[in-house]
């Protein structure tokens, strides 16, 4: 009976050294999605009918400017579908497409004149492209630029990339001689929601200046209580 009270305590030390700390549990990851290439359309005006009017008129314009130079002008505006004559956001029907529209003009000086030497706007590789700081709320899907434009400034009908990347919409130029001071390029993309006014999500990049840009910008689509969300 002793050796048995004896070898009890010595299981219970050998049963406590065989145990193993419990493995931590993983810690969860945010997934960032993949930018994702879309197929960029041509600008078709005769699809867009009226334009939204705003606080600043039908229109946006602002100058794009990086450190002291000034190097383009963007405007802006928003239309309704072609059928629609008078493009009021709050008397549209649900599922209204809004066609958001941004003519970017270069500013005609020499490339030398206005090119950075110093100061955040210089980069090291210098894209040239034009995009949305903020995700495109309500986007459809459908994008594009106007091609002969981009024939006209670049070089090639083709030389722009359009991508989706975390929310954003980027058009990149991929191809041509670069792009010619000024001249005019017009992107375009379409969401299901309208603008809630002008803001500063968009950004050009060109010869290796930054330049932000003022446009019209849908706000994020919050469901109402009780209403589904679109």
């Amino acid at each position: 009976m002793k050796r048995h009270a004896l070898a009890l305590p010595l299981l219970i030390v050998l049963a406590a050294c065989g145990k193993s700390d419990p493995e931590p549990l993983p810690t969860p990851t945010a997934t960032v999605a993949a930018p994702r290439n879309l197929v960029a359309a041509d600008l078709n005006l005769a699809t867009l009918g009226a334009k939204v009017v705003g606080p600043q008129g039908s229109q946006v314009e602002t100058v794009l400017s990086a450190g002291n130079a000034e190097i383009g002008t963007m405007v802006s505006y928003v239309a309704c579908p072609a059928e629609v004559t008078e493009c009021v956001p709050g008397k549209m029907p649900e599922g209204t497409l809004y066609t958001y529209v941004h003519q970017v003009t270069l500013d005609d000086a020499e490339k030398d004149e206005i090119k950075p030497t110093s100061g955040p706007e210089v980069v090291e590789a210098a894209p040239t492209l034009f995009r949305t700081t903020a995700k495109a709320h309500g986007f459809t899907g459908a994008i594009g630029y106007a091609k002969a434009e981009a024939e006209a400034a670049l070089g090639a009908p083709e030389a722009i990339t359009t991508t989706l990347d975390n929310g954003g919409l980027i058009w990149r130029v991929t191809e041509g001689g670069g792009w010619k001071p000024g001249s005019t390029i017009t992107f375009w993309w379409q969401s299901t929601l309208p603008p809630a006014g002008p803001a500063d999500n968009y950004l050009l990049e060109v010869d290796g200046n930054h330049s932000a840009a003022r446009g019209p910008f849908p706000a994020e689509d919050k469901p109402v209580e009780g209403k589904k969300p679109r």
